[in-house]
């Protein structure tokens, strides 16, 4: 799984042997984030660089290249990790869905603040809605199919998979902050809740275990 970029703190003047394909390109996931699209420019990525606006072409041809190149990263993390947690081998559907929440939640792992500047910059532009479109398709078929795994009706699977996006898209917006032991304490009912399956113990303290681990980047003390 390609790793979620980082933009990086630079200092001094950077020459085009200095600077990378990788320090425009986070530099530039960074401004696409705390700023929107119409900041990211070559002049405002070279200035926060601290280098020459010529390196910029050493890497893109232009800005509609570097755009793209954000696109591109945008889908090989965000929409790939949750393609790829909805299909992880699993005995049952709570199982299933354990893994997919906690990819969702992980440090590492779904960069919500992307996500967002992506569905801010697709409100101004027609392409860039398409390929949101085209991602969000891809995440929803992927979560029905996991469901479909288990045994769903293909109605079912389809409207239990938009219940389960669109629910923690909203989540994620709200910016809701719960302490832990509120998240433990609604997992059993969460886990019910979204697949209409009554889940073990086993599969509640999974559930946790899983998430407590993403959100920490530390494995949970055992009981």
């Amino acid at each position: 799984m390609t790793s979620k970029a980082t933009p990086k703190t630079n200092r001094g003047v950077r020459g085009p042997a200095r600077t990378t394909r990788e320090d425009w390109l986070n530099t530039a996931i960074d401004t696409l984030i705390t700023e929107g699209v119409d900041q990211v420019k070559v002049l405002t990525l070279s200035q926060k660089l601290g280098c020459a606006r010529s390196s910029f072409y050493w890497y893109f041809k232009n800005r509609t290249e570097l755009l793209d190149a954000l696109l591109d990263h945008w889908a090989a993390t965000n929409t790939k990790v949750l393609i790829e947690a909805a299909g992880a081998k699993s005995d049952t559907i709570c199982f299933a869905l354990g893994h997919l929440l906690a990819a969702w939640v992980s440090k590492g792992n779904f960069d919500t603040k992307l996500d967002f500047a992506v569905r801010d910059w697709a409100r101004r532009s027609g392409g860039v809605r398409r390929v949101l479109d085209l991602n969000e398709g891809a995440r929803l078929e992927a979560i029905a199919a996991m469901f479909r795994r288990f045994d769903y009706p293909y109605g079912e699977a389809d409207v239990r998979a938009r219940i389960v996006y669109f629910t923690q898209i909203g989540y994620d917006l709200q910016e809701t902050h719960e302490s832990w032991d509120t998240r433990v304490a609604r997992g059993r009912d969460y886990l019910f809740c979204l697949t209409g399956r009554e889940p073990s113990e086993e599969e509640v303290q999974f559930l946790s275990k899983l998430v407590y681990d993403g959100l920490t980047d530390q494995p949970a003390q055992q009981a």
